[in-house]
């Protein structure tokens, strides 16, 4: 495949994304036109970069779906200037794609425990020299306990809902997270307490902490 080609076929990639209704808000779309999954995979060259399905990224972990991506970035709905927190960050597609939307104005931290898919993401983020968006291996608490964020992405499957990534979120601000087959939205309210949505269906790696 020749280097044009690529942004024509995750152009298609993005525009079947639409056409199927998953992408719908302007700035995710344009972040997913401008952020390339080729250059999140590991072999450059393969013919299902583009193909809506997880690859294998090595460790037993993937680069998801991208319907899946859409529709998690669609209930996040992150805000130019907003501060993220991305939790299992794995190849920094997720991470890349949130970089774009929040602008210079904003910031990301992906988290993610295996130190090779650490070294591989953050390889993969540098290719778009983002000033505000960056990879760490995960410590021994979930999250980042000492800062508080706008939008937290979570991208593995938890057993039961980790009450301390709540606690992480200021006021107001939105928590995406598998647990078990569903996708649920939480959002935290002014008073400490929070709300949340279910999304039904959905097929993840298991959240280790």
């Amino acid at each position: 495949m020749i280097e044009r080609d690529f942004k024509e076929a995750n152009n298609n990639m993005v525009d079947y994304l639409i056409d199927v209704g998953v992408l719908r808000s302007s700035r995710i779309i344009e972040a997913f036109r401008n952020i390339d999954r080729a250059d999140f995979v590991v072999d450059r060259n393969s013919e299902n970069i583009y193909e809506d399905y997880p690859l294998g990224i090595g460790n037993k972990q993937t680069i998801s779906q991208p319907r899946t991506v859409a529709m998690m970035l669609e209930m996040l709905s992150p805000n130019e200037a907003d501060n993220i927190l991305d939790i299992g960050s794995g190849s920094g597609w997720t991470t890349a794609l949130l970089a774009y939307i929040v602008g210079g104005s904003g910031s990301v931290v992906g988290v993610e425990r295996v130190r090779e898919l650490v070294e591989f993401g953050s390889a993969n983020l540098k290719k778009y020299k983002f000033k505000n968006a960056k990879i760490v291996e995960a410590g021994d608490e979930l999250g980042i306990p000492t800062e508080k964020f706008d939008r937290i992405l979570v991208s593995a499957a938890a057993d039961e809902l980790p009450h301390e990534l709540i606690e992480q979120l200021k006021p107001s601000a939105k928590l995406i997270i598998p647990i078990k087959s569903s996708i649920f939205e939480i959002t935290k309210k002014e008073d400490g307490s929070f709300e949340s949505n279910e999304h039904y269906g959905f097929t993840f790696v298991p959240l280790i902490y």
